[in-house]
């Protein structure tokens, strides 16, 4: 072959043989050295055998060959593998540059790139490119709003956890005792709505403002302290004479004073309603 028409091995062998081309012809040459180191070793055994007959034949038992027999192998190895070298070494010239060589004017499609159109502009591959990064940092978002989901389901949890706890720890105030305070009179809820209404009460003595009373007026005129005074007395006098005709509403509220001391004491059951309006107000 000329040198004009010379060829070198083609990038693409590997993909489309299946396997390295040198690998192969290394493999071949490692075949053929084997086959020579089992040629000596026979040759060994049958020039040891011949030996032994030898010396039974003639008896000559002053004779030792060893030295002899073994330069003669180390001489039939020697030329053995060179003339192996010297052949594979051409084989394998020979393989590189007609067997796996692909001549450059000769165009070579893989299978896998079979009915493609390799002649994509390179705007379009830009435009590839430019996707695949958008694509790249959508999946990176992903996975960021990922672990953040993680994180937030987890915190949740743990304030589930902590809420039921709380909720265990009031839940003496759904005991059966407290559910009498439902059956208390309209009296009592007339008399709470009306006092909520009142202004704010000042912290003054009765006996004082009563002593300050301007003569010719009536309590209710004399100050602020005077009507407050004059209207709380008033409340409480009408809600004794309502529970007096009711008759057994002395009775009710004697049993409901009794269940409430069993539930708990007055400054127990104030802690746990500071404490349930704490929770509600950190949980809103």
């Amino acid at each position: 072959m000329s040198a004009n028409n010379s060829v070198v091995p083609s990038v693409l062998l590997p993909e489309l043989l299946g396997f390295v081309p040198q690998f192969l012809l290394d493999d071949i040459i490692d075949t053929a050295n084997d086959a020579v180191r089992q040629a000596v070793d026979a040759m060994e055994g049958f020039l040891r055998r011949w030996v032994e007959n030898r010396k039974q034949i003639k008896g000559a038992d002053d004779w030792d060959p060893s030295q002899d027999l073994e330069q003669g192998l180390v001489a039939f190895q020697t030329l053995l593998y060179s003339h192996v070298d010297i052949a594979f070494d051409f084989f394998e010239v020979w393989s590189l540059r007609n067997i796996f060589a692909v001549p450059p004017n000769l165009p070579v499609v893989a299978p896998h790139q079979r009915g493609l159109d390799l002649t994509t502009p390179d705007n379009a591959e830009a435009d590839l490119l430019t996707e695949i990064e958008s694509l790249r940092r959508k999946i990176h978002a992903q996975r960021k709003l990922r672990r953040l989901f993680t994180h937030a389901l987890s915190k949740s949890s743990l304030h589930r956890t902590r809420s039921e706890r709380r909720l265990q720890h009031l839940s003496f105030l759904n005991a059966p005792q407290l559910q009498t305070f439902l059956s208390l009179p309209p009296s009592f809820q007339t008399m709470y709505d009306s006092v909520a209404m009142l202004p704010e009460y000042e912290d003054s003595d009765p006996h004082l403002v009563q002593n300050q009373i301007e003569p010719g007026k009536r309590p209710w005129e004399a100050s602020k302290s005077g009507y407050l005074s004059w209207a709380v007395d008033t409340l409480v006098r009408k809600a004794g004479e309502k529970d007096g005709a009711s008759g057994g509403a002395g009775s009710t509220v004697g049993t409901i004073v009794q269940l409430t001391s069993e539930v708990g004491s007055a400054e127990d059951i104030k802690t746990a309603l500071q404490a349930l309006n704490a929770n509600i107000n950190r949980e809103s």
